[in-house]
């Protein structure tokens, strides 16, 4: 996978590590380690994510006490640095982070394994390199800066950038939805690549968790730890940056040539296309596709409701006529708490229900990404794989209603309006054809 994002970003990328010491942040960066003391951190082993929040208020603070002493045996501070002995409880951040910038820099000895869970998840991979570290067999001769807990994406950083022990490595990790790119000592290890959630893998990495400093096996050593929080205009250009020169836009932002259906129910205001209050109607692209992948923003209005005109025919209920129709809904109004699973954003409408929970606010542009490869769909919102379904393997549909668009080999592609101001830009589609 090619990150095109990596241009965007190389002006951004760190410093090369210099040996003698403690560094401030970058502009708009904040420390999350003072150099001092352990404050702003936690003990806490690895747990599923979410757990935590099952717990008794009473149970929850015994069980921090707990994590917090065994913190207390394994990491302190030296020199200004972290310090931990190989052993205990991760060093967990109070705060939990979505969207994020991270810089930071280690320092490891011989049969040292180690990592930084993001959002509680594990990991970005830390390890003895060497064959007489004992790890090649999985994969440790590739070094570290891999996301070495995946199994459908890549696991392995591009090349080896391990200093020798006893030098500082100096590691950089973006993390926009649940793609991730790491630059390990000046170089990019991993580019754009999901972190699968290890301890669920139907669903998304959470949104929003704790970083999280692994102890396993030997001495580490971590200083100059920094991070920006992303935000969504930040994590939507890194997001629409990646293989960018692969789309060809087909709204121009200042009105509808190329679009067909009944436009006049829509309007175009500050480079946005959007549905007029009260209107409606499905519009839809001149050009016909088969296979593709469509890629735009949008931003919902408070109860708002459109949706996503696939392999459309030009006339009738897309969600019927077309292969389907990809719901764009606010999941958090309360009007519509009592919808089925398979009626809330990014579902198959009437037929496969998409993960809830990875929306940006509403008022806010999403960036939303949509695969169609014959019957399969996939669906990325904000950087999270919402909906991966094969159309033609479903028994029946959740509606119980017959959808004969599903057998469309292709189709228009647009928007269906719902008579709520739904906006959508940055519309741009690349052919599979």
């Amino acid at each position: 996978m090619i990150l095109a994002a990596a241009l965007l970003l190389a002006s951004q990328a760190p410093a090369s590590v210099e040996e003698p010491g403690v560094s401030k942040p970058p502009p708009g960066f904040t420390a999350l380690f003072n150099g001092q003391d352990l404050d702003g951190w936690r003990g806490r082993p690895q747990l599923e994510p979410g757990s935590e929040a099952s717990y008794k208020k009473k149970h929850r603070a015994t069980k921090q006490a707990e994590w917090d002493a065994d913190r207390d045996l394994h990491w302190r501070v030296e020199n200004g640095e972290l310090v931990n002995d190989g052993q205990g409880v991760f060093l967990t951040t109070a705060k939990d982070y979505a969207d994020f910038d991270l810089r930071l820099e280690y320092k490891t000895v011989a049969l040292a394994d180690s990592g930084i869970y993001l959002r509680g998840v594990p990991q970005v991979q830390i390890w003895d390199w060497t064959e007489a570290g004992g790890k090649w067999k999985h994969g440790a001769d590739k070094g570290s800066g891999g996301l070495w807990n995946n199994q459908k994406y890549p696991r392995f950083p591009l090349k080896k950038m391990d200093r020798p022990f006893g030098k500082w490595n100096s590691l950089r990790i973006l993390m926009t939805g649940a793609r991730v790119s790491v630059w390990m000592n000046d170089e990019l290890t991993v580019p754009h690549v999901p972190l699968e959630n290890y301890f669920d893998r139907a669903r998304p990495v959470p949104a929003s968790g704790p970083i999280q400093l692994q102890t396993h096996g030997g001495e580490i050593r971590w200083r100059n730890i920094f991070l920006k929080p992303l935000a969504a205009e930040e994590s939507n250009a890194i997001l629409a940056a990646n293989q960018a020169k692969e789309f060809k836009s087909v709204f121009n932002g200042k009105d509808f040539v190329g679009w067909c259906g009944p436009t006049d129910g829509y309007e175009v205001v500050n480079g946005a296309l959007r549905c007029k209050p009260g209107h409606g109607g499905t519009i839809y692209t001149d050009g016909i596709y088969k296979d593709f992948v469509a890629r735009l923003q949008f931003k919902l209005p408070a109860g708002g409701n459109n949706g996503l005109a696939i392999r459309y025919p030009g006339h009738g209920n897309t969600a019927y006529e077309g292969m389907c129709e990809l719901q764009v809904l606010d999941n958090t109004a309360k009007k519509y708490a009592g919808l089925k699973p398979h009626q809330y954003h990014g579902s198959a409408y009437g037929m496969v229900p998409a993960a809830r929970g990875f929306q940006r606010p509403v008022g806010e542009w999403n960036f939303q990404e949509v695969t169609v490869k014959g019957n399969r769909i996939i669906v990325e919102l904000n950087g999270f794989f919402i909906l991966d379904t094969d159309l033609g393997e479903m028994n029946g549909t959740l509606d119980g209603k017959d959808h004969p668009g599903l057998k469309n080999a292709k189709g228009h592609f647009g928007f269906a309006g719902h008579n709520d101001p739904v906006e959508f830009k940055a519309v741009s589609i690349r052919s599979l054809d």
